[in-house]
């Protein structure tokens, strides 16, 4: 028996040295760009490279709320803008949509949920074009809308992938006892439906959030002024012609992630619940 818990010891403290070395390796890489951030230009490029800045450089930082063609606050609020609106549409559509295909079956029905996994498989370049002409036609081109609908339409897909199992896990029982204590289909689905799948709706909500916040694609194409732009097109405004100011661009870079940051320390009781529950139901 005691050679049992001193075996189960051995492997457990292996485990979290293994656990700690690839937790190192995956963090690295921000650990080198936050470190690069606070160097100078000329300490960036030094051979062999240093692990830590030996001169401390915080113009970097400062340069990104200067006023100018770029202004992070404006950028951040542009970001926030589209990133809510995009969440807002893709859950709105979602959520009676993946309804509608868990607890119904009609024609075409696994050629949908097909279709919206093939709409997942395409590349961003694919859609840029025909979204283009669409949004010119109906005249929301340069204008956040432009942003929102195309960034909406990379969490629905997911959304609806996502919350079909959930929907589909709910007992028919529970609707019929919400309809003998007097709701209708819309009440039932308000107040009881969408409560229970509350976990799949915050992953979706999350990721379409996510998703809309790191776009790059569809802000720079279908925004053309830079004041409306979202963050990440920020990222142009450090890449010169004779050259790239990579102190500056890496503390951009820092800036941005923050909110994504914080999105996954405060939320990651949702985004594991639901994304366990989700897989495990259904």
């Amino acid at each position: 028996m005691d050679e049992e818990k001193k075996l189960t010891k051995n492997k457990n403290i292996l485990f979290g040295i293994i656990s700690v070395i690839i937790l190192c390796a995956l963090l690295f890489p921000l650990y080198w760009a936050f470190i690069t951030s606070l160097k100078t230009e000329q300490e960036i490029f030094l051979n062999p490279p240093t692990f830590y800045p030996h001169v401390l450089n915080t113009k970097s930082y400062a340069a990104q709320v200067e006023t100018g063609d770029f202004n992070m606050f404006r950028s951040f609020a542009n970001s926030f803008v589209i990133s809510i609106g995009a969440t807002f549409i893709a859950v709105l559509l979602a959520v009676p949509a993946s309804y509608g295909i868990a607890k119904y079956h009609f024609k075409g029905r696994k050629v949908m949920l097909l279709s919206f996994l093939v709409t997942q498989m395409l590349p961003v370049s694919v859609l840029l074009t025909p979204m283009f002409i669409m949004f010119k036609n109906i005249h929301v081109y340069n204008t956040w809308i432009a942003a929102v609908l195309a960034d909406a339409t990379i969490g629905i897909p997911f959304s609806v992938l996502i919350l079909k199992n959930y929907f589909s896990s709910i007992p028919k029982d529970l609707e019929e006892a919400a309809y003998l204590d007097g709701c209708n289909k819309f009440t039932a689905f308000i107040r009881i439906l969408i409560p229970i799948a509350k976990p799949g709706v915050m992953v979706c909500a999350i990721f379409s959030f996510l998703y809309a916040w790191g776009d790059l694609a569809y802000g720079m194409t279908f925004i053309l002024d830079q004041e409306r732009r979202p963050i990440t097109a920020g990222i142009f405004n450090f890449m010169g012609q004779y050259g790239t100011k990579w102190s500056y661009l890496t503390a951009f870079a820092v800036v941005t992630i923050i909110p994504v940051a914080l999105i996954f320390i405060f939320m990651q009781k949702y985004i594991v619940s639901g994304m366990t529950s989700g897989a495990v139901k259904g």
